[in-house]
């Protein structure tokens, strides 16, 4: 058995004395793991960091087994991705998010939606948007899709402002007035057709949001916990686009979880 793919790295772990076993996001293939021989090498090492964007061949004598990888770098990012405190726990995030998913299997979008949020995991705004976006994807994929395109209760497109915990439908702000206490804020955002960006507000929003889905259906019903990866890149995010729209004033974050 042998396959070539694309591929972005999301960890090792040690494997006897001079090999890793690595684990990586393909475009085509999923999450999958292989062996690397002489990963521990001065020639892997910088090679085999979190982020970067790989060429791997698979090898192994039948489909079940953990086979080999030979690896090519493509977009050596690992680097970069140490420069700050978002990019560094943003990595971690993403791929614990991605461990959420079945091994070897398909998801091709995420794939292209993990590269592109690599490359922006430096800014914020930009990053934390896509993040948020990416956890919406997850849940979508794993059954638990929410609907935001239009008030539950009325059909209306417009004005919607809430989502409703129970069914994960958006609701208009009429509709949900006399519920509103009970309800998820939906950050504007998120809604439909809108061409506004993220502020520190409707980012800490849309992660307490994607986070209440995620614990309800993901973590919870498995017994996990989401980890502290998560948490350090919304508090890292909310803080530098906090100072960012206050220059030298670095507000706490608010409760993201």
């Amino acid at each position: 058995m042998q396959w070539t793919d694309e591929a972005i790295l999301l960890g090792v772990r040690r494997h006897g004395e001079t090999s890793v076993i690595a684990e990586v996001m393909t475009r085509s293939r999923g999450r999958h793991l292989g062996m690397v021989r002489s990963g521990r090498s001065r020639t892997m090492q910088p090679v085999l960091q979190p982020g970067n964007r790989l060429e791997v061949t698979w090898r192994a004598r039948l489909d079940e087994h953990l086979g080999e990888f030979r690896i090519e770098p493509l977009m050596l990012r690992a680097g970069r991705l140490m420069e700050s405190a978002t990019a560094v726990y943003g990595v971690q995030a993403l791929a614990a998010l991605l461990r959420l998913l079945p091994e070897r299997d398909p998801h091709p979008h995420l794939f292209q939606a993990l590269d592109v949020i690599l490359d922006h995991l430096e800014e914020p705004a930009t990053a934390g948007e896509l993040f948020v976006r990416f956890e919406l994807a997850l849940l979508n994929d794993l059954g638990f899709g929410l609907d935001l395109s239009e008030c539950a209760a009325t059909g209306t497109h417009h004005d919607l402002a809430y989502v409703s915990p129970k069914s994960g439908r958006a609701v208009s702000r009429e509709a949900g007035a006399p519920w509103a206490d009970k309800m998820l804020a939906l950050p504007d955002f998120l809604t439909p057709g809108t061409n506004r960006a993220a502020d520190p507000e409707t980012l800490a929003a849309a992660f307490r949001l994607t986070a209440y889905f995620l614990d309800r259906h993901v973590y919870v019903p498995r017994g996990l916990e989401p980890g502290a990866a998560r948490e350090g890149f919304c508090h890292a995010a909310l803080k530098t686009l906090r100072s960012l729209e206050t220059p030298g004033a670095l507000a706490a974050p608010r409760n993201t979880a």
